[in-house]
């Protein structure tokens, strides 16, 4: 069975940071575009980045110079680092190969002080 399991997720408070992984079990990245999602309680999943194959990046407006997402192709790991965090960033966030439409479980990032 394919996995994606996220973790680093956590309580920060605002203007703080964050670096969340996400592994590939059993299926290697390599030629995937990755991506991380949000969501919070009552609103829909919203796209915050995403990665190609060759490392081109797309990143939500609300994000964009926030959050970084890099990947390593030879540990089959992508990573979202996040960079002055706000409450509104409070969500779980979830990761995606958009080859497989494997997700991840998800975790919870929750900024408050």
């Amino acid at each position: 069975q394919v996995r994606l399991v996220e973790s680093g997720g956590g309580l920060v408070q605002p203007g703080g940071s964050l670096r969340l992984s996400c592994v590939a079990i059993r299926r290697a990245i390599t030629v995937a575009t990755m991506g991380w999602y949000r969501q919070s309680p009552g609103k829909q999943r919203d796209l915050v980045a995403s990665i190609n194959v060759v490392g081109g990046t797309y990143y939500a407006d609300f994000v964009k110079g926030r959050f970084t997402i890099s990947r390593d192709n030879a540990k089959s790991t992508v990573y979202l680092q996040m960079d002055s965090l706000k409450p509104e960033d409070t969500a779980v966030y979830y990761c995606k190969n958009f080859a497989t439409n494997d997700w991840g479980q998800g975790t919870q990032v929750t900024i408050s002080s």
